[in-house]
């Protein structure tokens, strides 16, 4: 089996142990930002409107929109820790257009309505600028595309058409000796700052008069009286409708518990770099990176010059559990270390200054699903597959339509209407996992080539993605 680029060209294990040495571990973009007051958590029963269970970004669009839909409705948002502490403040910041993980996805599934959700997810990314704008929430929104890049020469084909550079075009935009090729789509992904577009939409919706409640875990619903119960640890909100955000979380709708994974991506932040290092690596015109494989890194600068190298490692744990010791993963982070100095060798020296996880609430499908219940009162949307930044927006759309029962050309959508398959009851799936895991490395190592386990699963339209 062939070995790859990264493998053929790794650095020195001493250099990735210093280059680690003293990173933090917690998510850089909610160590860079002012999160705003703390809410308190609820006490008691509250009644309202609209209730919102999760407070990432799935959850804070749905409240900031449903007010600005109908500013006298009362919502309520609970969240069990505080508002962005998972994937929303966790994740690459790769704001995307599209809502069905690409093209060739979103082909093969939808084809017959593809250009529509293609044009539908371009103006949901242009309506998130223009919310931006419109309340001042400043996120470093960087409207730069994103590069995709080939590191091994049979990967070079898949890249041709609208885009392609070639080896020197690709390397004058950023120079890494592994780049043999690139496609850059410029306009359909932003970068942002995570962690400062959930404290600037969790202002923004206090500012429209949604009631936050912090430290508030939902713990069931059930119907009541013509309205829904959201029973939590302190207390529990009456409403006339639901919105359940709680993405890789267990779903409240147990019939969906298995319809997402959570699965663990690991992250890495360097300290800035300086004028000398900008010019070594060019990178001018600050576009998102990702290169080819079925293992795949992405990576992005910060408004400070840092760089986020994340991906590669998607690691689930039997059983599908969610647990804060998850994220210290020595070797997943010695990983990415090694593999960024392969990238960037004229970058020795550097050093990462965090170092974090957090969870994909991944689906078979490759994005997210929508559900309904109790007669339309309860909505839901989970399962994006790392889309979450861009795609929550357009969800959170879908979810105010079905709870108001509204007929859109959303809620019309086959993609909206049709369920993923679910993945089976434990150990199947943790068994599953693993062989799909160790099917792609082979593919890495194997020119692409994709198995019998691989080949089957894709005509079943099943899958996982790094």
């Amino acid at each position: 089996m062939a070995q790859t680029i990264f493998e053929r060209q790794a650095p020195s294990a001493a250099l990735i142990r210093q280059s680690l040495a003293g990173s933090k571990a917690m998510p850089f973009w909610l160590d860079d930002v002012d999160r705003g007051p703390e809410h308190p958590p609820i006490a008691g029963r509250e009644t309202a409107g609209l209730a919102i269970v999760g407070g990432g970004f799935l959850g804070l669009w749905s409240a900031v929109m449903a007010k600005e839909r109908q500013p006298e409705r009362d919502v309520v948002l609970l969240e069990a820790g505080r508002v962005g502490q998972a994937a929303s403040g966790r994740n690459g910041g790769f704001c995307e257009a599209s809502l069905t993980h690409g093209e060739e996805n979103g082909m093969r599934r939808w084809a017959e309505e593809f250009e529509l959700l293609e044009q539908l997810g371009l103006e949901n990314l242009n309506e998130i600028e223009a919310t931006l704008t419109r309340y001042g929430i400043d996120c470093d929104f960087e409207r730069t595309g994103v590069l995709v890049v080939a590191v091994e020469p049979y990967q070079t084909a898949g890249l041709a058409g609208e885009g392609y550079l070639g080896q020197n075009e690709v390397r004058k935009e950023v120079n890494s000796p592994t780049f043999l090729a690139g496609n850059w789509d410029k306009h359909g992904t932003a970068m942002v700052h995570p962690g400062k577009l959930v404290a600037g939409l969790a202002r923004v919706a206090r500012q429209l008069g949604v009631r936050i409640f912090e430290n508030s875990p939902a713990s069931g619903i059930a119907r009541a009286n013509g309205k829904v119960r959201v029973r939590c640890a302190g207390g529990e909100v009456l409403a006339e409708r639901v919105i359940l955000a709680t993405n890789a979380f267990p779903a409240l709708l147990k019939r969906y518990r298995w319809h997402t994974i959570p699965v663990y991506d690991y992250v890495l932040m360097t300290e800035p770099l300086s004028a000398a290092q900008m010019e070594a690596i060019g990178w001018r015109n600050r576009q998102g990176l990702a290169d080819v494989g079925n293992q795949f890194h992405y990576y992005r600068l910060t408004r400070d010059n840092r760089i986020l190298f994340g991906g590669y490692d998607a690691i689930y744990h039997l059983g599908g559990k969610i647990k804060p010791e998850y994220e210290e993963r020595q070797a997943s982070f010695e990983t990415l270390a090694s593999h960024f100095f392969t990238t960037f060798p004229q970058l020795e020296g550097l050093r990462f200054s965090h170092r974090w996880a957090g969870v994909i609430d991944t689906s078979s499908r490759f994005c997210a699903f929508f559900t309904d219940a109790m007669g339309g009162k309860v909505a839901s949307a989970a399962g994006f597959t790392g889309l979450g930044v861009g795609a929550t927006r357009f969800a959170a759309n879908v979810l105010l339509d079905k709870v108001e029962g509204l007929d859109t050309v959303r809620t019309r959508l086959r993609m909206v209407r049709e369920k993923p398959l679910p993945f089976p009851p434990e150990p199947l799936t943790y068994a599953a996992v693993q062989s799909m895991r160790w099917s792609l490395d082979q593919a890495d190592h194997n020119q692409g080539r994709r198995n019998l386990y691989l080949r089957a699963m894709d005509a079943l339209g099943l899958g996982f993605d790094s």
